[in-house]
């Protein structure tokens, strides 16, 4: 029967499109599904160690994978249907998962094995990152790409409130292997919005000559690079979020340690502590989706806040105090606003930029300098955690992130 158009459901913006709807949707179980992951795995880590400096190391086994292939991921991305290489690798990402769910269930889990599946997601996320990424651009049409781009940043940020709340609450019931099995499950979501899109619907882009030797790789890489390094707004993008988000998003590894030796507040406590950093970087994300268009001012701002309200969180998690807890959530939430307000804004700035032919190579630039940064600020932060404790580390990273924010802005100046 057809449904009369006064009752029929009308979308807007990207939402408007049926591929994208699925994607959205497929995305959100998928992610919350990874936050509870994530949270499962740092406290099974503090539980298997005591030390937070592990934390760092498996950080920095999971994202240098990402920095060695990163770019030639972006290579792939530029020249494969996209929608199919992310079946492969979420499924990849899928059979990983329950793999460790498994090891966990049974275990048979070690240190050594973890760091390696850490390692193993890495190398799997290199390619996948950019070809996601860049994947917006042919689920919408070009005027729409950079509110598509902030949504699902919204998304992500959703699934960032969900996922912890979630997870810390679910640890306590159905332990750690329960709370990876549920992720593993939830990779099902956006695999059948994969295989449900109606390709005909997708705007492919133009696809670059097949390289047929390793000197082609190379110069389709560097085609990538030097646009980059030629732009100075995408590449002024770039450097902001290499090194904010190097220096003072490392919130997985400092806050489990926070939580539990800092404020002792347990898993539960874990989980409100990044169920309010996801609330506010859900609340950044839909603050850029209301910008007409992307703009430079929301990435240094975002920038120096997330500095700001870092220093403010080391600050007052070690007064000792009875409503530490509850400030420190509130500092975490403008920081979550801060980097996320930051990096929806980056990415959409780059992605509105960039002509279509290199999104792929550009994007995968970003990812990479985004998540490869993880690794050296991962395990910095992890040392300086176990050195000067976990409301030292923040303070110092975000001074160094307002360091940062400044420089960038003094340059924005010079550049207009």
């Amino acid at each position: 029967m057809q449904i009369p158009q006064r009752l029929s459901p009308r979308w807007r913006g990207p939402f408007r499109h049926r591929n994208y709807r699925l994607f959205w949707f497929g995305q959100l179980i998928s992610l919350a599904g990874t936050w509870m992951q994530s949270i499962a795995q740092a406290w099974y880590i503090t539980e298997l160690t005591h030390e937070a400096a592990w934390l760092g190391i498996v950080a920095a086994a999971q994202f240098t994978p990402v920095l060695i292939l990163g770019l030639f991921g972006g290579v792939i991305a530029d020249l494969v249907p996209k929608r199919r290489a992310l079946i492969t690798t979420q499924g990849a990402l899928m059979f990983l998962a329950v793999f460790q769910a498994l090891l966990v269930a049974l275990g048979l889990m070690t240190l050594p094995i973890l760091i390696t599946m850490a390692a193993l997601l890495g190398v799997v996320n290199a390619f996948d990152m950019p070809v996601r990424q860049s994947f917006f651009s042919e689920m919408v049409s070009e005027e729409e790409v950079g509110r598509a781009v902030a949504l699902n940043s919204a998304m992500f940020n959703g699934a960032r409130v969900i996922g912890p709340a979630i997870g810390g609450i679910l640890i306590g019931i159905i332990g750690v292997a329960g709370c990876l099995a549920v992720n593993a499950a939830s990779f099902l979501a956006v695999l059948i919005a994969l295989l449900f899109m109606r390709e005909r619907e997708l705007r492919a882009a133009p696809r670059p000559p097949r390289p047929r030797s390793v000197r082609a790789v190379m110069n389709n890489l560097v085609e990538g690079l030097n646009y980059v390094w030629r732009t100075p707004a995408v590449a002024l993008c770039i450097f902001v979020i290499g090194v904010v988000s190097g220096v003072a998003m490392n919130f997985n590894v400092v806050i489990p340690p926070l939580a539990r030796t800092v404020l002792n507040i347990g898993a539960p406590g874990l989980g409100f502590l990044m169920a309010a950093i996801g609330l506010g970087s859900l609340s950044g994300a839909l603050a850029v989706a209301a910008l007409r268009r992307p703009r430079i001012t929301p990435i240094l701002a975002g920038a120096a806040v997330l500095g700001a309200c870092s220093v403010l969180a080391g600050g007052v998690s070690g007064s000792g105090a009875t409503w530490a807890p509850a400030a420190t959530g509130a500092a975490l939430f403008l920081a979550g606003f801060g980097a996320i307000a930051m990096a929806a804004s980056a990415n959409s700035t780059i992605q509105v930029l960039v002509p279509a032919q290199l999104r792929g190579r550009v994007m995968s630039v970003y990812t990479t300098v985004f998540a490869g940064s993880t690794p050296v600020g991962a395990l910095a932060t992890g040392l300086l955690v176990a050195a000067i404790g976990a409301p030292g580390a923040l303070q110092v990273a975000g001074i160094l992130a307002l360091l940062a924010a400044g420089f960038a802005a003094v340059r924005w100046r010079a550049l207009l």
